[in-house]
């Protein structure tokens, strides 16, 4: 089930929910960082599907990286992330 809640069939959403796991306070420091947030607006730019999951990586601190999958839960106010879209993140409850 898909949670669009707007007139609009396509243009900028203005807030995706994304959760992720492993769902750790670790991982959620490194996504709640503007930086991250700014790189994820520009590279996953453009259409965005409730059930899509995305395999990136953040900080682990010390110049190491962690491997995190972050899965759309909700797209809200259009079909696209844009420069202007706010993201927020969950931690999976599986």
């Amino acid at each position: 089930m898909s949670d669009r809640t707007s007139s609009k069939s396509s243009g900028s959403a203005s807030r995706v929910v994304l959760s992720f796991s492993p769902p750790d306070e670790r991982t959620a420091d490194a996504l709640d960082a503007d930086s991250y947030r700014s790189y994820l607006r520009r590279t996953r730019s453009g259409p965005a599907s409730v059930g899509a999951e995305w395999d990136e990586f953040v900080s682990g601190g010390c110049g190491t990286t962690r491997d995190v999958t972050l899965r759309v839960e909700s797209v809200r106010g259009g079909e696209e992330i844009g420069e202007e879209t706010e993201l927020v993140f969950e931690p999976s409850s599986e």
